[in-house]
C-alpha cells in the first residue's frame, strides 16, 4: 500500500478539508452578516462549502462570440449589459418582461414569459455601480424577428462586477439565487480569496499518490486552482476530473469500509450446500428443485445460483443484488437461495411489495413444490412432514394468522411468503437463514433492513434483494455499492420477442383495438392500462373506470372484461385475477397495480394508453406483462395529440430496443441521476460534481480504486486525513442509511 500524499511540505501542515470545513465564511473579507446569511440559503456556511460550491459553466474570453456574429437557431452564451428592462401584462394575468442586452457589437431582446421576478433582477443589473450597468451572461437559443435578434426564457446568471467584469481569460458563472442576491462575481472572489488565503500552507492530499499517477490526476490544491479560476479551459477539465473522482471515491471507500465492518461484526450462518452434508433435514431438495423444472437453466441462472451458493457457504453474511430483465427467470434464482436455507434446517422468507404479486409467488411455489418432505426435527431418519409453504398478508384470517406464526416460531412454516406483514411486531422465526425482497425499490429503507434483525441468537440471515428494473452499471455501483451484484443477462429459451409499437393517432389506436379482438377470438388475453384510477381535472389522461365503460360499450363490445385497481378490497382484486388467469375474463383494464409480477402466459396483448405519462421503467415492466410463453405478443404504446420531446425519446426508445438495461441508460440520460437514485440521494449529500451520466468511467476507477485501498478493512487505517473527511463529508447515520438499502 502507498503511502498517503500530504502535499506541500511546510513548516505547518496543510490545510484539510475538515479543517475548512469547521471555518466559517464570515472570516472573509467583505462578508458581513447579510452576506453570512446570503451565502446559508444557499448551502454555503464554511470556507469548505465555499471552494466545494462549483461553476456551473464557464466563458472562454479567448473564444468569446459577438451579439452581431450570431446565427439563427445557434444556442449561445451571450455576455453583455443590461440596456433596458420592460414588463407587461397579457390576458390571463401573465406577465411578459423583455430586457436589452448590449454588448458593443449589437443588442440582444431577451423576452421572459409567467417570470415577473426576472424585470427587478435585471433592473437590479442595469442600475450598477456605474452607467454601463452590471455584467450579465444570458444563455439560450437565437431566434430572428423582423431582423432582430432574440431569446426566449434564457437562462440568466449575473455576472455581477461593477467595476468592468472579470479580467480573466476564463470566467466562472456560478448556480445563483434570485433570492440570495449573490452574484457569480463576488461568489468567484471569495473563492479565489480562500485559495489565496490556503498557498502558504498548501491544502492537504489524502489520497495516495499512487492512485493520482495510476489515472494521471492533478493533486487538490491545482484542481481547486483550476476549477474556480482556470486560465485555460483544459485547466478547467483537468480539474473537473480531479474533484469528481475525489466525491466517487469518498462514497466507495465509505460504501466498502462499512460492508466490511458489517461483515467483520455480523455473525452469519452456514448453510448446507452439498447434499450428503450431514446437517441437511431435506437432502437434495436444491437438487431435486432444479431437476424437477420443466425446462434446463440459462447459463446467467446457473451462474446466479452458485454465486449464491458460494455466499451461502461461508459464516459472512450475504448482502447481493439480483437484477434481471423481465421475465429472466429470478424467481428460480430466489427458490434455490430459499430451498438451500431450509435444507439445513433454516427458514426462508420472501417478501413482495404487493398482495397480488405475494399471492402469486406463493402459488407458483406450492406449485413446485407439491410432494416434496422434509426430515421433522428432533425425530428419525423415517419421520417426515411435508414441507411448510404459508402466505402471510395483512388480509389473512385472524385464525390462520395465528397459526402461521406458531408455525414461523417453532420452525414447522419452512418458507413463508408475504408482503411488509413480514415485519410486523409479533412475527418471530425459530432460525430465518435467508430472505428474498422482491421489488425492493418498492419499500422503504427500514422495512428492507427489518428481516435482516429477525434472529433472537443474533446470527443475521443472508440477504438477496431483487429486482425487475434494470439499473445501470454506474447507478447501481454508486447506490447499491455495499452489495455484490449479480445480473440475470439471458432469456429463458422459448421466448418470443414482443413486438412494440407507437400508436401516435387514432387511426393507429383503432388498429390497437382490432388486435385485441383478434388475440382473443384466437384463445389469448390482453392488458389495457391507464395511468389514473377516475377522472381527473387537472390531467387530461384515461382513467381506468371510465376506459372500461368505453371499451365495454365500444371498441371492445362483447368482449369479457375486468377491471382492476388499488382502490378495490383486496377480496374484490383477488376475484379478478383469480378470473382473468383461468380466462374468464378476456381483457383487463387495470392500473399500473398490474406493473409488477403479474404472470398469465395466455395474455399476448398489453395496451398502454396516454402512455407519453410513464417513465421508461414503468413502460418496461408494463410491457414485460407479456410475452411471457413461446406466442407471439405485442406492446402497443398509446399516445397521441401534443407529445413532449422526452416522452417522444422515451417512446421511441422502447419501440427500438426491448433490452432493459439499455432502457436504463436511456432513462439515466433523459432524467438525471437524481430521479434515478431515488430515496437514497439523500444519503449522497457528497455528490456535487459528479453525474453518473456524464462520469461513468470515474464510477468504475473509483470503485476499484476503493476496494484496494480498503482491502479487508484495515487499509483504510493507513490514509487517517480521508477517514477524517468521510467521516465529516458522509455523516455515520447517511453511510448507515446506505447500508440499510
Amino acid at each position: 500500500m502507498a503511502a498517503c500524499w500530504t502535499g506541500v511540505v511546510s513548516d505547518r501542515p496543510p490545510i484539510t478539508l475538515v479543517e475548512l470545513h469547521g471555518m466559517g465564511v464570515e472570516v472573509l473579507s467583505g462578508v458581513g452578516p447579510r452576506k453570512v446569511e446570503a451565502l446559508r440559503s444557499i448551502g454555503i456556511a464554511s470556507l469548505g462549502d465555499l471552494l466545494t460550491y462549483y461553476p456551473r459553466r464557464y466563458v472562454d474570453r479567448t473564444r468569446e462570440r459577438r451579439i452581431a456574429d450570431l446565427a439563427e437557431g445557434e444556442d449561445a452564451l451571450v455576455l453583455g449589459r443590461v440596456a433596458s428592462t420592460s414588463s407587461r401584462r397579457v390576458r390571463g394575468g401573465r406577465t411578459i418582461v423583455v430586457a436589452e442586452i448590449r454588448d458593443g457589437s449589437g443588442s440582444l431582446r431577451c423576452t421572459f414569459f409567467n417570470q415577473p421576478w426576472r424585470e427587478k433582477q435585471l433592473s437590479r443589473a442595469a442600475i450598477g455601480a456605474d452607467d454601463a450597468g452590471v455584467e450579465v451572461a444570458m444563455f439560450g437559443r437565437i431566434e430572428v424577428f423582423r431582423g432582430h435578434r432574440q431569446m426566449t426564457n434564457p437562462v440568466v446568471d449575473v455576472i455581477g462586477d461593477p467595476r468592468g467584469g472579470r479580467t480573466g481569460r476564463i470566467v466562472p458563472i456560478y448556480p445563483q439565487s434570485d433570492k440570495a442576491r449573490l452574484s457569480t462575481w463576488e461568489l468567484g472572489s471569495w473563492s479565489a480569496q480562500v485559495l489565496r488565503r490556503s498557498r502558504d500552507r498548501g491544502i492537504d492530499d489524502p489520497v495516495p499518490a499512487a492512485v493520482l499517477e495510476r489515472h494521471g490526476l492533478i493533486g487538490r490544491a491545482a484542481a481547486f486552482e483550476g476549477i474556480h479560476a482556470p486560465s485555460t479551459m483544459a485547466e478547467a477539465v483537468a480539474a473537473r476530473h480531479r474533484l469528481v473522482f475525489d466525491e466517487l471515491f469518498r462514497l466507495q471507500v465509505a460504501l466498502v469500509r462499512r460492508k466490511r465492518e458489517i461483515e467483520a461484526a455480523s455473525l452469519g450462518i452456514v448453510h448446507v450446500v452439498d447434499d450428503d452434508d450431514v446437517r441437511a433435514i431435506a437432502p437434495g431438495l436444491l437438487t431435486r428443485y432444479l431437476d424437477g423444472l420443466p425446462y434446463d437453466l440459462t447459463d446467467a441462472q446457473a451462474r446466479a445460483i452458485g454465486e449464491i451458493r458460494d455466499d451461502l457457504a461461508v459464516s459472512v453474511p450475504m448482502h447481493r443484488l439480483l437484477q434481471g430483465d423481465v421475465g429472466s427467470g429470478k424467481t428460480v434464482v430466489a427458490m434455490a437461495a430459499l430451498l438451500t436455507a431450509v435444507q439445513g434446517g433454516h427458514q426462508g422468507a420472501l417478501m413482495a411489495p404487493t398482495e397480488v404479486l405475494a399471492e402469486q409467488h406463493a402459488v407458483g411455489v406450492r406449485r413446485q413444490l407439491d410432494g416434496v418432505t422434509v426430515l421433522d426435527r428432533g425425530q428419525t431418519l423415517l419421520d417426515e412432514r411435508p414441507l411448510g409453504i404459508e402466505l402471510l398478508t395483512n388480509r389473512t384470517p385472524a385464525a390462520a394468522r395465528r397459526r402461521i406464526l406458531a408455525g414461523l416460531a417453532d420452525g414447522s412454516v419452512d418458507i413463508v411468503i408475504g408482503t411488509h406483514a413480514l415485519i410486523q411486531d409479533r412475527v418471530e422465526f425459530r432460525s430465518l437463514g435467508v430472505v428474498v425482497i422482491d421489488e425492493q425499490h418498492r419499500f422503504g429503507v427500514e422495512q428492507r433492513a427489518a428481516l435482516r434483525d429477525a434472529n433472537s441468537d443474533g446470527t443475521v440471515p443472508d440477504v438477496l434483494v431483487m429486482t425487475a428494473t434494470p439499473i445501470p452499471r454506474t447507478a447501481a455501483m454508486t447506490v447499491y455499492g455495499d452489495l455484490d451484484t449479480t445480473v440475470l443477462d439471458e432469456l429463458p429459451p422459448g421466448r418470443v420477442p414482443i413486438t412494440t409499437s407507437w400508436a401516435h393517432s387514432e387511426a393507429a389506436e383503432a388498429d390497437a383495438w382490432q388486435l385485441v379482438r383478434d388475440e382473443v377470438a384466437a384463445g389469448r388475453r390482453a392488458y389495457v392500462v391507464c395511468p389514473l384510477i377516475e377522472d381527473s381535472p387537472k390531467l387530461e389522461v384515461a382513467s381506468a373506470e371510465d376506459t372500461y365503460e368505453r371499451l365495454a360499450g365500444g371498441e371492445l363490445a362483447g368482449l369479457r372484461l375486468g377491471l382492476l385497481h388499488g382502490r378495490m378490497k383486496a377480496p374484490d382484486k383477488q376475484e379478478v385475477m383469480d378470473a382473468f388467469r383461468s380466462g374468464s375474463l378476456d381483457v383487463l383494464v387495470a392500473t399500473t397495480v398490474v406493473e409488477v409480477g403479474v404472470d398469465v402466459p395466455e395474455a399476448t396483448v398489453v395496451v398502454v394508453l396516454d402512455a407519453d405519462r410513464f417513465g421508461i421503467a414503468q413502460l418496461h415492466q408494463l410491457r414485460g406483462r407479456v410475452g411471457r410463453s413461446d406466442l407471439q405478443s405485442w406492446c402497443v404504446l398509446v399516445a397521441h395529440g401534443v407529445v413532449t420531446p422526452d416522452a417522444q425519446a422515451r417512446l421511441e426508445a422502447m419501440v427500438r430496443t426491448s433490452d432493459g438495461f439499455e432502457l436504463a441508460e436511456v432513462d439515466l440520460d433523459l432524467r438525471g441521476e437524481g430521479t434515478v437514485l431515488g430515496e437514497r440521494q439523500r444519503g449522497v449529500s457528497d455528490l456535487k460534481l459528479a453525474s453518473l451520466r456524464h462520469d461513468r468511467e470515474w464510477v468504475l476507477v473509483a470503485r476499484q480504486e476503493a476496494l484496494a485501498l480498503v482491502g479487508d478493512g484495515s487499509g483504510i487505517d493507513r490514509c487517517p486525513a480521508l477517514a477524517e473527511e468521510l467521516d465529516l463529508l458522509l455523516a455515520p447515520e447517511e453511510e448507515e442509511f446506505l447500508l440499510k438499502s
